[in-house]
């Protein structure tokens, strides 16, 4: 048996998406354990392309089980819609090869309008949530005010229990937003819609995970967003709400004693950030527009265009470090084809002094970047798929950030394609 997370280095959007869905073959079991419908995992494969933000990325391989952990918020409105579409492209979804913990806490209603009563509320000092109720739903996850998954199957009960959390939180979306409350009947349409289709899919996981611990199989666990947006260890407060770190994935998955054996941690050649917050080696202008042309960089979720910037070793060689990376994933080598001189950010300067040291959040605003520029290929490099075939310089590129980060880069992205990758 061996157990394996693909977790994110930096900002999220590294490309784990395509990585589960390349290496899942070798496993059998591919896990969600945290997150929400809040970001896009990118997939493309001989069924089309794909933005999944709830499903795990293994639903493409016909023997691999996908499953939802306890540490997912459960939104069942957008996983329904998610499996509908899924399903419409020819891929197959059961009980058998998709399940979703009975202890996962279900998103509500009201967790995505507040959230977008709040950014309003916010205005210019919001923190770029994607107004799809994360914040709100793990806040009230960990006050114990929502409901699990496995309730979902006594209806009667399942409002009883949710009546007076509706009416607590009418309070604040009233008195608060001064916006209309959410009644009954709204939230009858929406178990009545979104809830009973996916019992089927809900589950204990207890005697799942015995069994496959006792057959031997593999399991691979699918994380969202990057080690910069954690919680405990991102840029406060412009994270998620939820732990991206690989070591939280036996917990979030529902199988707390498992061991992670490997930790492969997945990286962009350049650097891409969706959100607000600091983003030290970020570009502007032409430049920046040049390069989210060529990598296509719009969110997968909210279609907002990404921010982008050069290679950031010291923001990476943290992910690193925090994730317990074994191993590297460096993704979209292609786009810098374009490229006469690469600029890598390699310190940052703090209030006046070098480091090359990832500093605590508040002292990021102050950061600037301190850029080294290596030799660009000018060479289409999308069919190469052996690393000694790479130009030199690109393949003194990959060298190079292998170094600086201080991991071993195993695999080298050179196009989305499922395979259009280089295997070291």
């Amino acid at each position: 048996m061996s157990n394996c997370a693909i977790v994110g280095i930096n900002w999220g959007d590294e490309g784990k998406g395509r990585m589960v869905d390349l290496i899942s073959s070798d496993y059998d079991v591919v896990v969600r354990y945290q997150g929400g419908g809040n970001a896009g995992h990118t997939v493309i494969n001989e069924y089309g392309k794909f933005a999944l933000h709830l499903l795990p990325s293994g639903i493409f391989r016909k023997d691999v089980v996908s499953v939802i952990g306890n540490g997912v918020a459960l939104d069942p409105e957008s996983l329904y819609k998610e499996i509908e579409y899924v399903r419409s492209k020819g891929i197959e979804l059961t009980p058998q090869n998709l399940k979703i913990s009975s202890r996962a806490s279900v998103l509500l209603p009201w967790h995505k309008e507040l959230d977008c009563l709040e950014e309003q509320r916010l205005a210019d000092k919001k923190y770029g949530s994607t107004k799809q109720g994360i914040a709100p739903f793990y806040s009230d996850k960990y006050q114990k005010k929502t409901a699990l998954a496995g309730e979902l199957f006594d209806k009667k009960a399942f409002f009883e229990h949710i009546e007076g959390i509706m009416e607590w939180k009418n309070l604040t979306i009233e008195r608060v937003y001064g916006a209309a409350p959410t009644t009954r009947e709204d939230i009858d349409n929406w178990y009545e819609s979104y809830c009973v289709p996916l019992l089927p899919f809900i589950t204990s996981l207890d005697d799942f995970y015995d069994e496959v611990k006792a057959s031997g199989k593999n399991i691979m666990f699918e994380a969202q967003l990057g080690s910069l947006r954690d919680i405990d260890f991102g840029i406060h407060p412009y994270t998620t709400s939820s732990s991206t770190i690989a070591a939280y994935a036996p917990i979030g998955a529902g199988a707390p004693a498992l061991k992670l054996d490997d930790i492969i941690g997945v990286v962009k050649a350049y650097s891409t950030c969706v959100g607000e917050g600091p983003f030290t080696s970020e570009w502007f202008g032409e430049e920046a527009d040049k390069l989210r042309e060529a990598g296509d960089e719009y969110g997968a979720k909210t279609g907002r265009p990404r921010r982008v910037g050069s290679f950031d070793v010291v923001a990476t060689r943290y992910g690193v470090r925090v994730q317990g990376a074994t191993a590297i994933a460096l993704t979209k080598l292609d786009v810098l084809s374009y490229m006469d001189k690469i600029p890598v950010c390699t310190k940052y300067k703090v209030n006046g002094s070098l480091t090359d040291q990832f500093p605590f959040p508040s002292l990021l605003n102050s950061a600037e970047p301190v850029t080294e520029y290596l030799d660009g290929w000018r060479e289409d490099i999308t069919g190469v798929r052996r690393f000694e075939d790479l130009p030199k310089a690109a393949q003194d590129y990959v060298l190079y950030i292998e170094k600086q980060i201080g991991c071993h880069i195993k695999y080298v992205s050179v196009g989305p394609e499922r395979d259009s990758i280089i295997i070291r």
